[in-house]
This record gives structure tokens, C-alpha cells and sequence, in this order.
């Protein structure tokens, strides 16, 4: 038997472009380039986007494309270079720029090539030229950094400046954009929104290597002023942050040398933030508290008939068995005692047969808790035949009753509560507005809620319930204070192993970054959307956010309107 091992590892593109076409009247064009990757079908598919950079005829785009390269294998790519004019995600009605075929390996093998970008019909792309630049990902470690800024000089004479912020690594080309901040408007104290950055993309790892922090003043023209530079290094930047946060004189060089007496334009405070891991947690004290809750409703169709939700195959599973052991079986090892509170919701139940929203599994209201995940599935197997499946479909009354547990865990002077709560449903939520808003008051709480769609109904309200886009408001249009819901489609992950699973647990639980380890749960200030770790689990919208943080709006010198 021969045996082909495939030499694969991960490279990071940086992406810049000069004398792209103007496609605008008036103004600029606002460029923004789509990686594409031809399938072993010989088609096209979308990799990636980087952001718009607006106004900008050599734009350097920020967003890097990360992707494995097979050495035995040729990986052709298109990068495509587009004016955006507008929010749809569509291409075809935006300008295209140009474009340029090549293979993975040109860039790897030429670590930084330039080409001029062509029409669709090959001709020239006017002078317009893309540079690719290729750096194999050797540290995965990323760094978290809160930054702000006092007393920066004011380039404008209506108003104040505009400041965001461009930090640069040094490579052997010269130095390239690692991250760009947001614009703060109006501001020379301004406070810019916690951000991360792979210590690859920074400083490829070396701590020691320098790194240049430009700040600028935005002009929606693309004519931006810089206000100063400063440079530091990673060494210096955790140094400083293990007391108080590193400042930097801002230094504009050609202010300097025109005016006496000059001292800065501005201080830039830096600080790194340690990003505790989900261990971290577990270690420092932190147990989870896991309630499972399950959908009785008529939707479900009779258990008796092979075609319901509920039927018990005659290997003894079905959908929702099935969910419960791939969540519960990650959840239980930090459970210390391991008894899950576990209930129904929507169906009639003895002896009244009253429709309930909220009724233990196995009818002890006083102690509804059941013995690890053997126990909920043995209680769901008992109960199934004992109630009748009904309606309505609510959520908020089981989503208050788990709150109101972690309500009682803020109380507490360490952070050592989580409460999870896993819903398993079959479709469209009855009490919508109600479920809002128990959502929204739970984002305060140290709780989160997974919900798993079984069947093939339309899950469009819990993907909105999601929020990761962080429109979730409640009915008076109060905001969640962060994304505490993950909804999972179940038949789309069924085949999935277990450990995968495990993602989908963290992103939730892993919701609790705002407060140290063993520290005051009142803490919690700072918090991570589900989004990002949820792309690992299921490899779709890599332009999703992977962290958002709760503050003032601010506008994105990429496109600006408030976030």
C-alpha cells in the first residue's frame, strides 16, 4: 500500500493595489478584492473578501486570506478588484476594476508578487497593478490591545479630527498593514474599541521586531492628514501593560522640523489585555450549570408515526435524543455533580392536562434534576408516552426560569457560575416578543442558550434570535448587552463527530471573557460574540465578526456609517 502524505500549511496573503481606475464621478473609487479558488470541479468559488477602502486609488487592505497550500497540489486564484457603490453583497452591479489570475504557489514561491490586473477580456486594467504578499503562519497566538489617545493635534477647521489608527509590521519589503482601526469622529481624546491581531500578521511572532502605529485624521475624500507615528515593539507593549498602559508621543517629522518648541502631536495610550482561555475558567473555579429544554409541541407530529420528530427509531434514537447526547456529553465534565435540571415545553400534561411551558422531564417539580445525560435521556424516554403533544411553541417562560438562576450567581462574590441553556425545537417561536426580551435581560446575566433546529422547518426567527449581525432588541427597542444565543440547524451538522461539538459548547460558555478568572462577576464589562468561534464549527460567512464589544458608535474609515 503506498501512502501520499500532503505536504500542507497555512500562508497569510496581504492584499495592496496602485492606479486602479476611477470608476467615480467626483470622488475616488472604493476598492475592495474577492479572493477566488478553483475547485478540483474546475469552478470558481468565493474564499474571501478584504474591506472597502473608500475613496482610494492604491488602497492596502487590512483583511488578510488565510489558506492551506498543498505543496503537490496547484491552487489557482483569482483575485478580483471591485468599486463598491453600494451595501449588496451581489458583485455584479458594482465596477469591476480588474482582476489577476494566478497560482498559490507564484505567490508563495515569489513571497511578494506584483502583476498588472486585467480586464474580463484581458486587456489592460488601465496601469492598475496587484501585489500579493505570502507569509506562512507559524504563531497562532493573538494579541488583544485596548487603545485611546489624548490631546491629538486638530487638522480640521470645521470641527475637530477624525482620528483612526494603521499599525504596520516590519517585513524585509518594507512595512505592511497589519490592522487599521475604526474612526472615532470629532474626537482628540478619543477611545478606540477593543481590537485583536495575530501576533503573526504584527510581528510574525518575534517580539522583539518593531512595529509602526500611524494615526491619521479621516477625510471622506481619501485625502487623510497624518497626525503622527510612533514606533514600539511587543516586548515593550507587554512590559508596560503588566502596570499601566504603554504611551507614545505621537511625532509628526515634517511638523517637527518646521515648528520650534515642538513637542508631540498627541499621546497614544496602549494596552495588551490577556485573553484567558476557556481553561482558564474552568481552573480558576468557574462551573457550568446545564438545564436542557425540550419541544413537546403538535408540530413534532405523533411519536407513535415513524414520520414525527419525536419517534423513537428501533435503534432507539431520533433527533432530538440525539442532540441532547452530542451537546450534553461536552457539558457534563464541568459539571461537578453532574445533575441536569432538564424540562418540557408545549404539551398537555397529567393530570390536568393543562397546556405547560415549563414542566420537569420527570414530573418532580421540587426536584426536576436528572443523573448526567443518561439521566435526561432516560427521563425523555419515560415522558414521551405520558403527555400529549400541543402548543403553543413559547420560550420565554424556560429562558426566565434558567435567568432567574443566574440572576442569583451575580450575587456572588466570585465569578463561579455559567449557566447553558440547551433548547431543542422544531420550528417557528410562538412568543417571539416575549422571547426578545428575555433574551435581551439574560444578556446581562452569566448565561448563555443554545438552540438546536431539528427537522426541515423555516428557522428564520432563530437565526434571528442569533443576533450576531447585534441587532437583538426587545420589544421597547432595548439593545442585548451581548450575543448570549447559538442557533445550530441539526440536520445540517448531523454527520459531524462529536468533538466537533465541542465548538459549539465554548462559543457559548466561552461568552464569559468579560470577567478574570475567579474574579467578581460584576466584572464582566468586555465580551466575545459567538460568531467567530462558530465559524470553526461551521465554515460558512468568514466576514462575520469574531469579537464585539459594547460602547459608543464609531465610524470605520472603510465604510464609513456607524457600526
Amino acid at each position: 500500500v503506498c501512502v501520499i502524505a500532503l505536504c500542507v500549511t497555512k500562508v497569510e496573503l496581504t492584499v495592496s493595489c496602485n492606479n486602479l481606475l476611477d470608476k467615480d464621478i467626483g470622488s475616488k473609487s472604493d476598492p475592495l478584492c474577492v479572493l477566488l479558488m478553483n475547485s478540483s470541479e474546475n469552478q470558481w468559488y468565493e474564499v474571501g473578501r478584504t474591506e472597502k477602502v473608500q475613496n482610494c486609488l492604491c488602497p492596502k487592505f487590512s483583511k488578510k486570506f488565510i489558506i492551506d497550500y498543498y505543496f503537490e497540489i496547484v491552487q489557482k486564484l483569482k483575485f478580483g478588484i471591485y468599486d463598491i457603490d453600494n451595501k449588496t453583497i451581489d458583485l455584479s452591479d458594482d465596477d469591476f476594476l480588474g482582476e489577476l489570475e494566478c497560482t498559490l504557489g507564484q505567490v508563495v514561491s515569489s513571497r511578494k508578487l506584483t502583476r498588472p490586473l486585467v480586464l474580463k477580456n484581458k486587456s489592460p486594467a488601465g496601469k492598475g497593478t496587484i501585489t500579493i504578499s505570502a507569509e506562512e503562519i507559524k504563531d497562532n497566538r493573538v494579541v488583544n490591545f485596548e487603545v485611546e489617545a489624548r490631546k491629538l493635534d486638530n487638522k480640521d477647521f470645521f470641527g475637530k479630527s477624525d482620528p483612526y489608527l494603521e499599525f504596520y509590521k516590519q517585513t524585509e519589503t518594507g512595512w505592511q498593514l497589519a490592522h487599521r482601526t475604526e474612526v472615532v469622529k470629532n474626537n482628540l481624546n478619543p477611545t478606540w474599541r477593543p481590537f485583536r491581531i495575530p501576533l503573526q500578521s504584527l510581528c510574525g511572532g518575534e517580539m522583539d521586531k518593531p512595529i509602526k502605529v500611524e494615526c491619521y485624521d479621516y477625510d471622506s475624500d481619501g485625502s487623510h492628514d497624518l497626525i503622527g507615528i510612533f514606533e514600539t515593539t511587543m516586548t515593550r507593549l507587554q512590559e508596560a501593560s503588566r502596570s499601566s498602559p504603554a504611551e507614545f508621543e505621537c511625532i509628526n517629522s515634517k511638523k517637527k522640523q518646521k515648528k520650534k518648541g515642538y513637542k508631540n502631536s498627541g499621546v497614544v495610550s496602549v494596552k495588551v489585555v490577556k485573553e484567558y482561555t476557556f481553561l482558564d475558567y474552568i481552573m480558576g473555579g468557574c462551573q457550568i450549570n446545564f438545564t436542557v429544554a425540550i419541544d413537546f409541541t403538535g408540530s413534532n407530529g405523533d411519536p407513535r408515526s415513524p414520520q414525527s420528530l419525536h419517534y423513537i427509531s428501533p435503534q432507539g434514537v431520533n433527533e432530538y435524543l440525539t442532540a441532547i447526547w452530542s451537546v450534553g456529553n461536552v457539558i457534563q465534565d464541568y459539571d461537578s455533580d453532574k445533575m441536569f435540571p432538564a424540562f418540557g415545553f408545549g404539551a398537555q400534561i397529567p393530570p390536568s392536562w393543562q397546556v405547560s411551558h415549563e414542566f420537569p422531564l420527570n414530573f418532580n417539580p421540587s426536584n426536576p434534576f436528572c443523573a448526567g445525560i443518561e439521566g435526561v435521556v432516560e427521563a425523555y424516554r419515560v415522558c414521551l408516552p405520558q403527555v400529549k403533544l400541543y402548543g403553543p411553541t413559547n420560550f420565554s417562560p424556560i429562558i426566565n426560569h434558567v435567568a432567574s438562576f443566574a440572576n442569583q450567581a451575580l450575587q456572588q462574590t466570585t465569578a463561579s457560575q455559567y449557566y447553558v441553556l440547551l433548547i431543542i425545537t422544531d420550528g417557528v417561536i410562538t412568543d417571539m416578543d416575549q422571547t426578545r426580551s428575555a433574551i435581551v435581560n439574560a444578556s446581562r446575566l452569566p448565561m448563555s442558550i443554545i438552540i438546536v433546529g431539528v427537522g426541515g422547518a423555516d428557522f428564520s426567527a432563530m437565526e434571528f434570535l442569533d443576533g450576531d449581525d447585534g441587532s437583538l432588541r426587545s420589544l421597547t427597542g432595548e439593545p442585548a448587552m451581548r450575543d448570549i444565543v447559538q442557533f445550530v440547524p441539526f440536520r445540517q451538522f448531523q454527520n459531524v463527530s462529536n468533538a466537533q461539538y465541542v465548538i459549539v459548547a465554548y462559543v457559548c460558555i466561552y461568552l464569559f471573557s468579560g470577567a478574570h478568572p475567579g474574579s467578581c462577576p460584576k466584572c464582566i464589562g468586555r465580551v466575545t460574540s459567538a460568531s467567530g468561534l462558530l465559524l470553526q464549527f461551521t465554515q460558512t460567512e468568514a466576514s462575520k465578526r469574531s469579537q464585539s464589544f459594547i460602547g459608543v458608535p464609531h465610524i470605520c474609515p472603510l465604510n464609513p456609517t456607524p457600526l
